[in-house]
């Protein structure tokens, strides 16, 4: 009978320490995977799929369709419902795929962000050329962190892409409730078609990292030139760096950057083509211009923002006028100490104060020119036969060039078109 007991209790002990066992082992499973779902729509299912798919702490990545009112959908009725008008009573699911990840190994904000990065989310009711609702761009949370994280980066991402020239998010933003797995053969599509189709809708703005940020591009303050160029190889960008950004030299600085490195400007030129040129004054627009701008509107436009259009300079610089004999700026350049003029817009060296001498007429007189700095041309203009000077690089005009007595030159130079730069400071 003792043995009888005995047995019964080692029985009963082994049978109540599977269970806590068990049930311990459940917690561990429990405690060592913490695994949570989201579902990104960003157009047609197969590539985004693949995209999770491959995201390092992602553990599954499923097509289906998200986000209708009416049971059961395959892909025919998405397709027949596709182009309903917004008043109809069916609501059409949109292509989606649930991510089910590891949160131990990547978080919520880290996947949305790369949701947003993926495709347009401006683009309404499709992506491309993928048109209809069921296209549409949509994110459906099942916590709340994850609703947080989507709005969140929302905001953050609608401040860039509108820096990007680009317009207001459409994105759906709804707590899931109830996902369709689509038919198996658009389940790992792609990993069967190696070359079916997968379009990019990526616009190309993305999110910044710490170091970036601290790369970003902030105001100077003053004025200053911005060029927008592309990641990409933009071949108008390409043509106006050999153009004219190469050869500037110009005392307003010049930076060349990505419009996703803009900080703290206020600007109002939409910045979806490259080149976009920005002449900036304490971080606002002054003059934008979009496209390619060849040498002689570059200096052009750099005149009016630099010199002003009202200004005499200006109207040296572009219309050929004349300073008056002993104005302000040639009394302040006669007696400079040794250094070199250089071209008011360009920066490229003109003068040098070694062939300056005092002509006695009230303007900046020399012997010659830098080599190959000026273009000579003729100038027929009030009945006078004279000869003109212009800036190789600039263009801009410069004075005359006249016979002296001694049978040297005189170069009868316009003080407002120059800047003066001491020898000790040259470059």
């Amino acid at each position: 009978m003792k043995i009888v007991i005995i047995k019964i209790i080692l029985l009963t002990v082994t049978f109540f320490g599977l269970i806590v066992g068990n049930n311990l082992s459940a917690q561990v499973v429990s405690w060592e995977t913490k695994q949570e779902t989201i579902v990104f729509a960003a157009g047609c299912f197969w590539g985004v799929e693949k995209h999770f798919d491959n995201f390092d702490g992602v553990i599954s990545a499923e097509a289906g369709y998200v986000g209708g009112n009416y049971k059961n959908p395959t892909y025919d009725d998405v397709l027949k419902y596709h182009r309903l008008k917004s008043d109809s009573k069916i609501v059409n699911f949109t292509e989606g795929v649930k991510v089910v990840y590891d949160t131990r190994k990547v978080d919520a904000t880290t996947l949305i962000k790369s949701f947003w990065e993926l495709h347009d989310s401006t683009q309404a009711n499709g992506q491309g050329n993928d048109i209809g609702n069921n296209y549409r761009s949509a994110l459906f949370y099942t916590n709340e962190r994850q609703r947080e994280a989507a709005l969140i980066t929302k905001e953050e991402y609608q401040t860039l892409l509108i820096k990007a020239g680009y317009g207001m998010i459409v994105t759906e933003i709804k707590p899931l409730d109830k996902f369709y797995n689509a038919e198996t053969y658009h389940q790992d599509y792609l990993a069967k078609n190696p070359f079916g189709y997968c379009p990019n809708h990526a616009t190309g703005v993305k999110f910044r990292s710490e170091k970036e940020e601290l790369a970003m591009t902030t105001p100077l303050g003053g004025k200053e030139i911005i060029v927008i160029t592309s990641p990409n190889y933009c071949p108008y960008c390409a043509k106006f760096e050999a153009g004219v950004s190469d050869s500037y030299k110009g005392t307003l600085p010049m930076r060349t950057v990505l419009a996703s490195s803009l900080k703290g400007f206020d600007i109002s030129t939409k910045l979806f083509a490259t080149p976009t040129i920005l002449f900036i004054e304490d971080g606002s627009e002054v003059i934008g211009h979009r496209g390619y701008m060849d040498k002689k509107t570059f200096y052009k436009t750099l005149g009016a923002f630099k010199l002003g259009r009202d200004s005499q300079a200006y109207q040296v610089a572009f219309h050929e006028g004349t300073d008056a004999p002993g104005c302000k700026q040639y009394k302040i350049f006669e007696n400079t100490p040794d250094g070199v003029f250089i071209d008011k817009l360009s920066g490229e060296v003109l003068f040098d104060t070694k062939d300056r001498f005092h002509s006695g007429t009230g303007w900046l007189s020399f012997y010659k020119t830098v080599d190959g700095a000026v273009i000579e041309r003729v100038d027929n203009s009030y009945g006078m036969k004279r000869v003109a000077l212009v800036s190789k690089t600039s263009g801009i005009h410069l004075g005359h060039v006249f016979e002296r007595s001694d049978g040297r030159r005189r170069f009868c130079i316009d003080a407002t078109v120059l800047e003066f730069v001491p020898r000790a400071e040259i470059k």
